[in-house]
């Protein structure tokens, strides 16, 4: 078959330069439908935005869309399978999921076949299923040494250890639907050496169904990391001789915080980009007093009024504007109000006893808390449990206090645990092409605090590789307890322990978790290498 070489740098209206075709493989996914993978027209239509502007040809789409979490989903779960029809992402099939992975499983033969054609030149996988209905086609691709982009640690993971040829590659938290398309597409473009300008602004689609539905708790919390991130940093900064003034300016951002999360909750639940930006920032405004937990009440609340105020209004011949500003305005105003006169009192203490129950654990038995915590993270992660309950108990911890507990077990226990594994895949693997694959995971996690999946094909290919894991955590948690450190995940490894209440402290536990999990791991690889070759 044909493979894909570079070429001279490719201008949009060159008519002598060469057109790449890619398909879009991918599912609702587990994290991602509270990312978006709930919404399959915006998300694959944001894709086909932005490989068109880069030149790039959409060819096809093998999408399943589940009711529910693929975490957790039942096979009798309501499903559709997506594809490109006209050059449109359409629905074309409903069942269950079970049938609908069976049709695509057909799909992902002709798809593999195309591959070997010559008919396609790269793949983007969204929360794909490499092992399972897209498995055809990538292994095409990776005998084919076709490039690929995509998003989904697990699935991402799993299309690495078959040899898939990923060019841009990561997890699904804190991403949008934007910013992941950008994402595939600048990954592809780099390779194919092409000029590529991200097309950003409004795709002019509304979600559709009852704005009850799009209620998330993970998806909402998550879609506010970058603002408690940044809260994060400026207390590291606010701790440098001579900047302590800069602490007025962490406690004016931490009392911003639920307007940030309100002002998330309002857009996705509404479904209404701008209108309901603003509806949520009146609404977090008002709802300050109450907290982070305050914020997200009054946030989902202004969601489901601005869309069923702008459903009413514009049904009554209401004028656009004045309809946008009722959702926008009249909102945001009612449930900030609410929450401001009534609710405040409960969602305050609410936010106030996770606070205080973390700070009870850790005074019955901080050793006991750590360890466990460290223990149970890893399969609190690989169950899909970390996203919806974890990660936003981290963040409401910081949301009071501006660090974590739990924001440092995640740090030490995963982050750290799974910089370790992949190193010594890195050092001392079992084939050589798990090389690369633990370089570019051990390489992320390092330098930017996530994407842990990377760790999963060798955790999963090897049980005591997952034992090894399991006690790195624990012994890395039991550490954090003993020092009291507390601090948060997605920063890199050298920024983390400033941003941490025990910097010494932190340390002791990342280098603990991180060289039990490397010492395992090599262990296990060694007695692996020596028995392969004693087979041989």
């Amino acid at each position: 078959m044909t493979t894909v070489a570079r070429t001279r740098r490719a201008q949009p209206d060159d008519p002598t330069a060469r057109t790449y075709r890619v398909a879009v493989l991918g599912s609702s996914g587990g994290n991602l439908r509270s990312h978006g993978g709930d919404d399959p027209a915006t998300l694959l239509g944001e894709v086909h935005r932005q490989l068109t502007a880069a030149g790039i040809e959409l060819t096809a789409i093998q999408f399943v869309a589940a009711a529910g979490s693929m975490d957790s989903t039942e096979e009798s779960a309501p499903a559709t399978l997506w594809e490109l029809v006209d050059g449109v992402p359409l629905p074309v099939q409903h069942g269950s999921l079970a049938e609908i992975n069976e049709l695509a499983a057909r799909r992902d033969a002709e798809l593999a076949e195309a591959v070997h054609a010559g008919r396609l030149d790269g793949l983007v996988l969204i929360s794909a299923d490499p092992a399972g209905t897209n498995q055809r086609v990538v292994r095409a691709a990776a005998a084919g040494q076709l490039p690929a982009s995509g998003t989904g640690g697990t699935s991402i993971a799993t299309a690495q250890s078959m040899g898939l040829r990923l060019v841009s590659a990561s997890g699904t938290t804190g991403t949008t639907n934007a910013t992941r398309a950008v994402a595939y597409t600048s990954g592809l473009a780099r390779h194919w050496d092409l000029r590529y300008r991200p097309v950003l602004g409004a795709s002019n689609t509304v979600a559709k169904g009852s704005p009850w539905r799009r209620i998330s708790v993970r998806g909402i919390m998550v879609s506010s990391i970058p603002a408690f991130i940044a809260m994060a940093l400026l207390l590291a900064i606010s701790k440098i001789p001579g900047l302590d003034v800069v602490s007025e300016v962490f406690d004016t951002l931490i009392d911003g915080l639920p307007i940030v999360v309100a002002a998330m909750a309002a857009r996705k639940v509404s479904g209404l980009d701008e209108v309901g930006v603003v509806a949520g920032a009146i609404a977090g405004i008002l709802s300050v007093p109450g907290g982070i937990v305050g914020g997200f009440v009054g946030g989902v609340l202004a969601g489901v009024l601005a869309s069923y105020l702008l459903a009413w209004t514009l049904a009554h011949r209401f004028p656009a504007t004045t309809a946008n500003i009722a959702a926008g305005g009249i909102a945001g105003l009612v449930p900030g109000l609410l929450v401001y006169y009534a609710l405040a009192p409960l969602t305050s203490a609410l936010g106030g006893g996770v606070k205080d129950g973390v700070t009870q654990l850790l005074e019955f038995s901080p050793l006991l808390a750590g360890a466990a915590a460290g223990l149970v993270i890893w399969p609190a992660i690989m169950a899909g449990v970390y996203h919806s309950v974890i990660l936003p108990l981290v963040l409401l911890e910081m949301g009071e206090k501006g660090h974590s507990f739990f924001g440092a077990i995640d740090l030490v226990a995963l982050v750290m645990v799974s910089l370790g594994i992949t190193t010594a895949n890195l050092v001392a693997p079992r084939a050589s092409g798990e090389r690369a694959l633990a370089a570019s995971g051990a390489a992320v996690n390092f330098g930017f605090g996530t994407f842990v999946e990377a760790s999963y094909p060798f955790m999963l290919a090897d049980k005591k590789v997952f034992a090894g894991a399991l006690l790195s955590a624990g012994l890395g948690g039991l550490v954090v307890g003993a020092v009291g450190a507390e601090a948060t995940a997605y920063v890199p490894s050298l920024v983390a322990p400033f941003v941490s209440t025990n910097a010494v402290g932190i340390v002791l536990a990342m280098l603990t978790a991180a060289a039990a999990a490397f010492t395992c791991t090599l262990l296990i690889n060694l007695r692996a290498r020596r028995r392969a070759a004693a087979t041989s």
